[in-house]
């Protein structure tokens, strides 16, 4: 579905991915790991056309095998403003969004829609909740309704687990194995090991620099995750700025 080709994105001159290769295959469930700071974000939101490619020094490409109708993003939890006095329901029906756009109505299917995505995960009667009355583990029930709602054939995860009690990771890491068997392709940035090697049949282990990527038995070895932790012990943050690319 996605194919990269030595591709590297920076921020103010300094690398934050470096000569990326390999493909996404559409229907993979694909865990992107990797220490702290090793670019994982980073490449969730180059795929997602968050990041402004056209500014600052990158090389190699990120191209598109084969067109994508829908695309979904889920943000880390610590960038959704709770503050913004949103309710839940209307929060997930904002998933509808990319099917109605500015000047359209929402009918009653949607509304049904919406209804239906909060049942699945859980919330049925917390529908008029404003997002800041929420439990962390909550609110990602309610990202990932919207989520549900969206229909999308790609669906990129940022840490969606990270500051979520257990029951509601077994919940949700149901609804990726749905998708999966749905053969939409789910891309997710993950912290857990064993949690990876027990739902995630493919990995890309990163370090800044591609490790490893392929099946996860054959990523997640001692010797990959041993080289990802000392590539990350070597970086240097004060190193000379890179050449823009050409």
């Amino acid at each position: 579905m996605i194919a990269l080709n030595n591709f590297t994105f920076s921020y103010q001159q300094h690398p934050a991915l470096h000569h990326i290769s390999g493909r996404f295959a559409r229907g993979s469930l694909t865990a992107v790991i990797g220490p702290n700071g090793s670019g994982k974000s980073t490449l969730l939101k180059s795929l997602a056309g968050l990041l402004p490619l056209q500014h600052g020094p990158h090389a190699g490409s990120l191209q598109w095998i084969q067109p994508c109708k829908r695309m979904a993003y889920l943000p880390q939890l610590s960038e959704v403003d709770r503050a913004f006095p949103l309710t839940v329901h209307d929060c997930v029906l904002l998933g509808c969004w990319g099917h109605v756009g500015a000047f359209s109505g929402v009918d009653a299917v949607m509304h049904a829609q919406v209804d239906g995505a909060l049942d699945a995960v859980g919330l049925q009667g917390l529908e008029r909740r404003t997002l800041g009355s929420l439990s962390s583990g909550q609110l990602q029930r309610v990202l990932f309704a919207r989520l549900l709602v969206q229909d999308a054939d790609l669906i990129l995860l940022d840490e969606p687990f990270n500051a979520v009690d257990s029951k509601t990771t077994a919940s949700l890491l149901g609804l990726i194995a749905r998708w999966h068997q749905q053969q939409r392709t789910v891309i997710a940035v993950l912290h857990d090991d064993a949690q990876v090697r027990q739902h995630f049949p493919q990995t890309l282990l990163l370090a800044r620099e591609m490790v490893a990527w392929g099946p996860t038995p054959e990523v997640l070895t001692e010797v990959n995750l041993a080289c990802s932790r000392a590539m990350a012990q070597a970086w240097d943050e004060d190193a000379a700025l890179c050449e823009r690319a050409a």
